[in-house]
């Protein structure tokens, strides 16, 4: 069964909270991790850029403000959350498009640069989005992915888990009213790729020039390839 309805539903139900979860759970570091990807994007000049899973609009907003000149796009699936960012950053002249990662609704060699967190633990085939991400990438385009990557096994790891199956899921049900969407998202972080697959993933996929860097006691991946 595909991931995806469920998904949806699940990001438009905790779309109003969402913003304000992500602050707490990370421990507020997750602005840093953001600015990370969008230097690691680097700069499109006037060029075009392009943010999938957008969510509440974070990396696509730094991006428009880093770069004034670039014509970025923030694309999701979820309709409540594309009307959060909206709200956000309604002078951004971001423009806020509703699209599913596995068939992107783009030409071929458009985007000098294309951004997403948090969208790959999420769908069917990570492969298969990271080749349709590459296709609508410019020849020299980046892809950077900011992501959870299951703990590594070592002293921190029974304290990291714990956290996971129950610190996150109770912070869901006290803030965002909600404790299996993030009960749910704890999961998909445990079973997800580790950092070095999903660098495997992005080389399947035909990108080049991976590399990653760990963030949050090796619980955050951000990833990045060249087409």
């Amino acid at each position: 069964m595909s991931k995806g309805p469920g998904v949806q539903k699940m990001f438009d139900a905790i779309a109003g909270r969402y913003d304000v979860m992500n602050r707490v759970m990370t421990m507020g570091q997750d602005q840093k991790w953001r600015r990370f990807v969008v230097d690691k994007a680097g700069n499109p000049g006037s060029g075009w850029v392009l943010d999938l899973a957008t969510g509440t609009g974070d990396i696509a907003a730094l991006s428009a403000r880093s770069y004034p000149q670039a014509q970025v796009i923030g694309a999701d699936f979820s309709q409540n959350m594309l009307r959060e960012a909206e709200k956000r950053f309604s002078d951004s002249g971001i423009s806020w498009q509703a699209c599913d990662a596995n068939n992107l609704p783009y030409d071929d060699n458009v985007f000098e640069s294309v951004t997403f967190g948090y969208l790959l633990r999420n769908v069917d085939d990570a492969v298969k989005v990271l080749r349709e991400v590459r296709r609508v990438l410019k020849p020299g385009g980046r892809v950077v992915c900011l992501d959870t990557t299951p703990p590594n096994r070592n002293v921190l790891y029974p304290f990291i888990r714990l956290y996971f199956a129950y610190g996150i899921p109770l912070l869901g049900r006290m803030i965002a009213d909600d404790e299996a969407a993030y009960a749910y998202l704890t999961g998909s972080t445990m079973d997800f790729y580790s950092a070095e697959a999903l660098a495997d993933a992005f080389r399947e996929a035909g990108l080049e020039n991976v590399g990653y860097k760990k963030f949050m006691l090796g619980t955050i991946g951000v990833h990045w390839g060249n087409k």
